[in-house]
């Protein structure tokens, strides 16, 4: 994958740790923000479903995005996941199409 790269992740929740669930991803945000490469990396959660969170996220490169990934506040959240995850983030990888 060359160039711009966009990332969905989604992450649910398990009953009760909605609150704990958005704590811990909040965290990840600003270290996040200032890595190279990272173009935007928002948090939204659904307004519906509270326990449903989804990160938005766009890269320069896959290179930098691979780094992101093994970066020490991702490893953090990565240790607590477990705990507050009703199941694995469901996480994509898309290419702009530009017309």
């Amino acid at each position: 994958m060359t160039g711009k790269v966009t990332v969905i992740a989604y992450h649910r929740a398990k009953p009760g740790k909605e609150q704990a669930l958005r704590e811990a991803l909040l965290q990840v945000c600003a270290p996040t923000r200032g890595e190279k490469g990272c173009l935007n990396y928002d948090l939204h959660v659904s307004p519906n479903d509270p326990g449903l969170l989804v990160f938005h996220e766009n890269w320069v490169s896959k290179a930098d995005l691979d780094a992101h990934l093994a970066s020490p506040h991702i490893d953090a959240f990565r240790a607590v996941a477990p705990e507050l995850l009703a199941e694995p983030p469901d996480i994509t990888l898309w290419a702009e199409v530009k017309g």
